[in-house]
């Protein structure tokens, strides 16, 4: 049976999170496996491949894996020919140039006949390009943020997501080149059957961030504000709708968006509604 090879980060940020999607997504595998570098599905025909995050891009444009889970900043520092098929919403960061905290910043041209330490070089030295300034870079694996420091570099381009390590190394984000996020790549010349099987995937995947995105949210409302409570929870398609045993009132159940939901609450209390409540969604189909 033809089974569609997956590759995700073995260790780090992004390994836990990886796991944690497939598992939503009703998809059983030997978790004891990992530290054999390859797991099995047994609902689903899925093989798991644990690999470096660095290696994942050469690996599904060479067609070792059909897709991989990976940070969107390695597709674009390893430039292989991978499309990028899904975007999944977890381990946001951004990717920025840091100076120490003593140095005055004067704007991006202070970076002209400097030292910047990085584990990225092609993406900085595109934006170098763009913006017409001539640096030296500095290419590290690993602890890049000590470099100033030691007296390596002037300064750092590296992945940022709190801050914290910045902070702690006395450094400070000074100028931000692109943001990240993690990704789904798959290899081009997927035949149709791995085709197939990789929408299904996706078609779980984007279930399982949906129910995360949204609440499904369940309340009393007077019926002479109906119209004005509708509009603000509009659901899927619409809200349902049913009267209650006491005259004047009726019980809305609806989703509502995550990031939205406080404002809402403000105003459907404003609206007269009574005992909301919140619940979360397993699974978002649509």
């Amino acid at each position: 049976m033809e089974k569609l090879k997956i590759a995700i980060q073995k260790d780090g940020r992004l390994s836990e999170k990886s796991l944690q999607l497939i598992q939503e997504s009703g998809i059983r595998h030997n978790q004891d496996s990992k530290r054999k570098l390859i797991s099995i599905g047994e609902n689903f025909p899925l093989e798991i491949l644990y690999l470096r995050d660095d290696d994942i891009p050469q690996y599904v444009a060479d067609a070792v894996a059909d897709i991989g889970i990976v940070g969107e900043n390695e597709v674009m520092e390893k430039e292989k020919h991978v499309d990028v098929v899904e975007r999944l919403g977890f381990a946001r960061c951004r990717m920025s140039l840091a100076i120490p905290q003593s140095e005055q910043y004067t704007g991006m041209f202070y970076f002209n006949g400097r030292k910047i330490a990085t584990s990225y070089p092609v993406l900085l030295q595109k934006f170098l390009t763009a913006n017409n300034i001539k640096a030296e870079i500095h290419e590290i694996s690993g602890s890049v943020e000590i470099a100033p420091g030691i007296g390596l570099a002037d300064a750092i381009f590296d992945i940022v997501s709190t801050g914290s390590t910045l902070i702690s190394n006395r450094l400070k984000e000074v100028e931000i080149v692109t943001r990240s996020e993690a990704v789904v790549i798959s290899n081009p010349t997927l035949n149709q059957k791995k085709k197939k099987l990789l929408d299904q995937l996706l078609f779980r995947f984007q279930a399982v961030r949906r129910s995360k995105n949204n609440k499904y949210i369940l309340l009393n409302a007077p019926n002479k504000n109906l119209d004005k409570i509708v509009q603000l929870l509009p659901g899927i398609k619409s809200p349902t709708v049913m009267p209650l045993y006491e005259k004047g009132w009726s019980s809305l159940h609806s989703v509502v968006n995550e990031n939205d939901f406080w404002d809402i609450i403000e105003k459907l209390k404003k609206y007269g509604a009574q005992g909301i409540l919140v619940v979360p969604i397993e699974k978002m189909i649509q």
